[in-house]
């Protein structure tokens, strides 16, 4: 019988767990339509999920070394990385199209064209990211002011916003190639390289932040010295795994030239995947700018909030990409009912997880905070924010999941309309609603954070049940 028709909750367990968590390590070679469902889901979501557990603790870790030099310097950090979040918004929209199309064609068997359109999205990704680090790396202090930065962050912190943002095209490039790999199946090569680029700035980081061994003292501009440096390594090592001729996907001298129809093909699905991102990511400028109302400590302690909140969400995201691929392999297929179990069992898992930890929050939160800060003013706003927005992680795994699953179909559009919806033309006039005029400050910009989410787990939710990504054709 056909693949479709089997049902995963009943496949064979395997023979032995510690084999295939090996295998998914390694990088599995099988044919992610045909194995049982379960065993797909496991072999590409272990390494995804470490890849983004990684990710998450270079955030805690980063910000934990930040806070040894103050909330001005922790605020410098928020600042810039809200600032950036336009650079990761483009960056996860080139991912969009490029890990949709090659997961569509890995699906059809069509490595060639799989490879092809991988070479038309790296060119995508550095046509956008080249002027976005010279742009940013130019106007840094228009942009700290801009966001209202204090005079302290204006005067020292602006050398690590010119640093962090003229690394743009690194970042651009290191999201944009993992997710080819993810849509090839390889997601044990997308975990290396985060660990790889990751690894480095973790233990660069404190070196250059205060000065350990041979390594000057640098202070918070260390810390995107160390990040850039990071970044960039795991760019060169994704570079030369693509073209090693051992994984799923090979890029050869052949694939390497300009094609249009490929090219607007991809630039199609990741136009309308950067938008979406874009109206998501945006609205966190907005919501850090109603923050930065009520001081630095606020800005501090929002950022010591989100840091922990991407600690969690980012291994549930994990979940959702493999999700995703999983999604767009079986509808090149022409597997689609298989597609859609396994978008609700991964779902169901990153919920679980999701849900766990949220509750390991709300009960502990001020002593996680605590180990990053010990401002009281600092540590009751992060307490208050990380509470509040943990409360409904159980429905942000299946929004996740959802999205990327909707994005993995090539169905873009759907995603894009919703997070309008949800961010722009509800979360963001709540939350100045709530902070502002009801007088909540930095309380009501998380409730408003916690319901947003939530309305997006839900539309998102009866947007995929209705189906109609299933005729999407990319």
């Amino acid at each position: 019988m056909d693949a479709v028709q089997e049902d995963p909750t009943t496949a064979p367990a395997p023979t032995s767990l510690w084999s295939e968590l090996r295998e998914a390590l390694r990088g599995s070679h099988r044919d992610l339509t045909e194995t049982p469902l379960g065993r797909a889901i496991f072999v590409l979501a272990v390494p995804m999920v470490l890849e983004m557990v990684m990710e998450s603790v270079f955030a805690v870790t980063d910000i934990f070394f930040v806070g040894r030099l103050g909330a001005e310097a922790q605020a410098t950090v928020g600042l810039t990385e809200t600032m950036e979040t336009m650079v990761y918004a483009l960056s996860f929209g080139l991912s969009i199209g490029a890990m949709s199309l090659v997961a569509r064609r890995m699906g059809e068997k069509d490595e060639e064209a799989a490879a092809r359109t991988a070479v038309q999205a790296i060119a995508l990704g550095l046509l956008f990211g080249i002027p976005l680090s010279a742009a940013g790396a130019l106007l840094a202090p228009s942009l700290l002011r801009a966001m209202g930065a204090s005079p302290w962050v204006l005067e020292h912190g602006v050398h690590f916003t010119r640093v962090m943002l003229g690394a743009n095209v690194s970042v651009c490039l290191l999201f944009l190639i993992n997710a080819i790999f993810r849509g090839a199946g390889d997601a044990a090569t997308a975990m290396r390289v985060l660990w790889l680029a990751n690894g480095i700035n973790i233990v660069l980081g404190p070196c250059l932040i205060f000065g350990i061994g041979p390594f000057p003292r640098m202070g918070v501009v260390g810390a995107a010295l160390a990040t850039s440096i990071g970044r960039t390594t795991g760019v060169l090592y994704q570079l030369y795994r693509l073209t090693r001729g051992d994984g799923r996907l090979t890029v050869r001298m052949r694939h390497v030239r300009l094609e249009a129809r490929t090219l607007l093909s991809v630039l199609r699905l990741s136009g309308a995947g950067t938008l979406q991102t874009v109206v998501g990511m945006t609205s966190w400028i907005f919501l850090v700018r109603i923050i930065s109302r009520f001081g630095s400590e606020a800005v501090a302690g929002y950022t010591i909030a989100i840091r922990l909140i991407l600690f969690a969400l980012l291994p549930a995201f994990g979940l959702a990409n493999a999700a995703a691929t999983l999604v767009g392999q079986n509808l090149g297929a022409r597997k689609p009912e298989r597609a859609e179990r396994a978008a609700w069992k991964a779902g169901g898992v990153g919920a679980v997880f999701l849900g766990s930890v949220g509750l390991i929050f709300i009960v502990a939160a001020p002593a996680i905070v605590g180990i990053f800060s010990d401002d009281p003013v600092v540590v009751g706003h992060a307490v208050r924010g990380l509470r509040i927005i943990s409360a409904g992680f159980a429905f942000y795994a299946y929004g996740m999941t959802f999205t990327q699953s909707l994005n993995g179909a090539g169905a873009t559009w759907a995603p894009t309309w919703l997070n309008g919806l949800c961010f722009w033309l509800f979360e963001l006039p709540l939350a100045w609603m709530l902070a502002v005029h009801v007088g909540l400050g930095t309380t009501g910009a998380f409730v408003a954070c916690l319901a947003a989410f939530t309305l997006l787990a839900v539309s998102s939710g009866l947007v995929f049940r209705r189906g109609a990504w299933k005729r999407v054709q990319v």
